[in-house]
C-alpha cells in the first residue's frame, strides 16, 4: 500500500470525510508525509508512520509546537488533529533562499534562547527524536544532563554498538567525564531540538516557521550546532553572523560545534542504516579522546 493510501485512509478514518486526495512530499526521513487536499477548505499537511508509533508520539510533537509558539514566540503550524496515528497541520511555505530569511531566523532564535531561561535541564516528560524516545528527566547540571540523557543514553542501541567498538565508545565515556573543561557552562533554555535546514518553514507572508520539534530545556549551542554541522544553504552564512552577534557568543564556538552535535550523529545513527556517515562524524569527534590525556 503506497503512503498516499495509508494517509488517506486514515484521514478519513478519523473522521476527515472532506479530504479528497493525499499527495506524497519529501523532506523528512522518518515518517510518512504528505498534502491533503479538501473540498471548499484549504490543504493540510498530514503525518503518519507505516506502522503504529508509540503512545504519544503525534501528541508530544503537537505540545513541542505549543511550546515553541507560546514560550518562546516562534511562529509554527496551527495543529489540526493530533492522535495516536496521524498529525494534521496547516500548511506552511518553502522557507525563502535569501539571505534577509535567515537574518530573520537569527533574531527569532536568538529572543527565544535568551527569554526562556530555566533553573532546570529537561522537560516535564519524554517525548520523541524521530522514532527513539528522548530521555528528558530532570536535572540541575548540563553536564550531568547532557552526558547521561543526550550521549551516553545511545549506548546499548543496536546499531550504535555495531558501529562503535569498545575503544570508541571508551572515549565517547572519557569525552562525558571531562564535558565541563570542553563546553562553557551555560543556563538551560527552550530548545527546538531538531533544528535543521529541513525543518525551517516560512509562514504565508514570509516569516520564519518552525515544524518538527523535540523541544527541551538544554544548551542553547545544540539549535545552533544542529543548523552549522547538517550542511546549511549558502545564504544561512548570515545566520550564524547575526546569531552569535546577538548572543554575545565567544569566538571559539564553533570549535564546540562537533561536541554538542555528538547527542545528533548518536541519534541518528541508533535509528538509520550509518548512510549519511555519522558513524564517521563521531569516530573522528572522539578520536582525540581514544587514549587517555
Amino acid at each position: 500500500m503506497s503512503s498516499t493510501t495509508i494517509l488517506l485512509e486514515r484521514l478519513l478514518q478519523a473522521g476527515m470525510r472532506e479530504v479528497t486526495t493525499v499527495e506524497s512530499v519529501t523532506g523528512g526521513v522518518a515518517a510518512l508525509a504528505g498534502i491533503a487536499t479538501r473540498r471548499d477548505a484549504p490543504a493540510l499537511f498530514v503525518k503518519g508512520f507505516a506502522d503504529t508509533p508509540d503512545e504519544g508520539v503525534f501528541a508530544a510533537e503537537a505540545e513541542g509546537l505549543a511550546a515553541l509558539r507560546e514560550l518562546g514566540g516562534v511562529a509554527t503550524p496551527e495543529v489540526i488533529l493530533a492522535d495516536r496515528e496521524l498529525l494534521v497541520l496547516s500548511v506552511l511555505r518553502p522557507r525563502p533562499q535569501t539571505e534577509s530569511f535567515w537574518e530573520q531566523l537569527a533574531h527569532v532564535l536568538a529572543r527565544m534562547h535568551l527569554s526562556t531561561t530555566h533553573p532546570r535541564f529537561g522537560w516535564h516528560h519524554d517525548n520523541w527524536l524521530g522514532r527513539r524516545r528522548q530521555v528528558n528527566t530532570w536535572h540541575d547540571d548540563g553536564f550531568t544532563f547532557f552526558a547521561q540523557h543526550r550521549l551516553l543514553r545511545w549506548l546499548g542501541q543496536p546499531r550504535v554498538d555495531a558501529a562503535l567498538d569498545v575503544a570508541d565508545r571508551a572515549a565517547l565515556e572519557r569525552l562525558c567525564h571531562r564535558l565541563p573543561e570542553l563546553l562553557p557552562d551555560r543556563p538551560a533554555c527552550l530548545t527546538h531540538g531538531d533544528l535543521w535546514a529541513q525543518n525551517v518553514m516560512a509562514t504565508p507572508d514570509g516569516q520564519p516557521a518552525l515544524i518538527d520539534p523535540a523541544v527541551s530545556y538544554t544548551w542553547a549551542e545544540v539549535d545552533l550546532a544542529h543548523v552549522w554541522s547538517t550542511a546549511p544553504p549558502p545564504e544561512a552564512q548570515r545566520f550564524f553572523e547575526v546569531y552569535a552577534d546577538l548572543t554575545s557568543l565567544d569566538d571559539d564556538w564553533r570549535t564546540r560545534m562537533p561536541i554538542v552535535q555528538l547527542r545528533q550523529h548518536l541519534a541518528v545513527l541508533a535509528q538509520f542504516d550509518d548512510e549519511w556517515g555519522a558513524g564517521e562524524q563521531i569516530r573522528a569527534t572522539l578520536a582525540p579522546f581514544r587514549t587517555r590525556s
